[in-house]
């Protein structure tokens, strides 16, 4: 195998879907596993399309993600520049040398004139409403107009595009690495406009030129441009360069939660969860669109749960570093068919990342929730918190919201729990098990538990008559974790102060 390079190449017409940043680490690992290149090109030659900010939401994705590109923008490299948009004079050179060889005429149909074609087929139903083999002929176009009538439109200005010529009855074979032999016939295909008068080559030409000057050994993405993949090797064909035609692999869907369709912008909208890494302003309208990073999931959960959709390890191993996926990764065990998006098991993803994460990248996180919201901490407790409390939680954020008590007494407590476990006796007992626990040395949660459990024996108590009681008390609901660890973090005064004005003031 030559040097393997590969590109991810997307467009900034909007922000990276979920799907997008698959494709990209699929490229990456492919890339890695290899000893590759990882080529970043930025595809932007539909400048009606273009957003701004959407490039730099790519790139800050890509990095979020700690997919690291080898070449792109900003590298400087003979095989630059990166953006289609500053490769704009390589284009015409090809487009021509397609005209020369009758593989592509100039066409001057107005909008209207294509409509009305388009209009004709339908109503004799002859076949596609396209323009190809059959309906070029009758079209306004180099190969109906004479030489000169051409050279007199082009030098007037006339608008006009340069169109592939589909070749006819021919077949057109491609070995995808994913999906095995495609094999599609030209009447199939129409002709496609490579080049417009704008000066601007469309996609299909762009990407062809760019990933044969760039010399891209594999073209792996999604399974929506497999329709487009015939035109790319009768491209390949046309210009003489099928011996260093890229091998193709397309990628299977990213499906719905319910796995009816392909999984969208409105769908996480609907079901309550992101489809983009990042949060995403849309610059016209305003509006704002959730993101992994903000819903609080660690960049390499998210990429953990993006590579396991598609592809199979063999293995009943889920829980992957980036340079395990590296290592374990190959394209014969991606998948054909499409792969349901399961929002809960992102979830479990981001669970499992937060259980292994050293305590204090946790800490700092809580301390910036914290900051954020007006909390006042203690630096010295939280990291015991966040051990305490993680296993309960997804996500730090949750961490934080279930944590409230540590950070604030109650100011109201539980009331209907309140009312089923808080009898008349429970003051009382909670004033007597406080005068013991001022003896508690040192104020350790085995200490604490050691002391409880002596305080229910010696005065004959079930756990069912003091715990309800004492957790009100501490925590204002009946919910929480192992009460001696919440007294050793809340300390002994804290804990006293707690007990005795729940004692004192709770009247159910």
């Amino acid at each position: 195998m030559s040097k393997v390079r590969v590109r991810f190449a997307p467009s900034p017409t909007g922000p990276l879907h979920m799907g997008g940043v698959r494709t990209a680490l699929y490229n990456y690992l492919f890339a890695k596993k290899h000893g590759g290149d990882f080529l970043l090109r930025i595809e932007d030659t539909d400048q009606n399309r273009y957003v701004p900010g959407a490039e730099q939401y790519i790139m800050e994705s890509l990095q979020w993600c700690g997919i690291h590109w080898d070449e792109g923008p900003g590298t400087e490299n003979a095989f630059g520049p990166y953006r289609q948009s500053e490769r704009q004079g390589l284009y015409r050179q090809y487009v021509m040398q397609l005209i020369e060889s009758g593989r592509a005429y100039y066409a001057f149909d107005t909008p209207e004139e294509l409509e009305a074609m388009r209009k004709r087929i339908e109503a004799e139903k002859s076949g596609n409403p396209q323009y190809d083999s059959r309906s070029r002929l009758s079209m306004k176009n180099s190969l109906t107009l004479s030489g000169e009538e051409v050279e007199q439109r082009l030098a007037s200005g006339e608008n006009y595009v340069i169109r592939i010529k589909i070749p006819e009855n021919e077949e057109i074979v491609l070995e995808d690495l994913i999906r095995g032999k495609v094999t599609v016939h030209s009447s199939q295909l129409d002709d496609k406009v490579l080049f417009k008068s704008d000066g601007m080559p469309t996609y299909h030409l762009a990407n062809v030129v760019d990933d044969y000057l760039m010399q891209i050994s594999h073209v792996i993405r999604g399974e929506e441009w497999l329709p487009s993949a015939p035109l790319h090797v009768l491209l390949y064909q046309s210009l003489g360069w099928e011996d260093s035609m890229p091998q193709f692999a397309h990628l299977p869907l990213l499906l719905k939660p319910d796995g009816n369709g392909k999984l969208s912008k409105r769908d996480g909208d609907r079901l309550g969860f992101p489809v983009f890494p990042l949060q995403w302003k849309d610059p016209k309208s305003g509006e704002t669109s959730s993101g992994y990073r903000e819903a609080g999931y660690f960049p390499e959960a998210f990429v953990n749960l993006l590579a396991l959709l598609g592809w199979n390890p063999g293995t009943d191993q889920e829980i992957f570093s980036l340079k395990e996926l590296v290592e374990a990764f190959s394209l014969e065990r991606v998948g054909k068919s499409g792969s349901k998006f399961d929002p809960e098991k992102a979830k479990w993803f981001n669970h499992q990342y937060l259980q292994s994460q050293p305590l204090q990248t946790i800490t700092e996180r809580m301390q910036v929730i914290a900051n954020q919201k007006g909390i006042h901490t203690n630096p010295d407790k939280l990291p015991k918190i966040a051990a305490l409390m993680r296993e309960r939680a997804n996500f730090v954020h949750e961490i934080m919201e279930q944590s409230a008590f540590f950070f604030e007494p109650p100011s109201q407590y539980d009331e209907a729990f309140a009312k089923k476990r808080w009898k008349e006796d429970t003051p009382g007992i909670l004033m007597s098990l406080a005068e013991l626990l001022e003896s508690a040395e040192p104020f350790t949660s085995e200490n604490i538990h050691a002391l409880i459990q002596k305080f229910m024996e010696d005065n004959g108590i079930g756990a069912g008559k003091l715990m309800p009681g004492l957790r009100l008390a501490l925590v204002g609901s009946g919910m929480g974790p192992d009460l001696s660890a919440i007294m050793e973090i809340l300390g002994r005064g804290e804990s006293l102060e707690r007990i005795k004005r729940a004692a004192q003031n709770l009247k159910v």
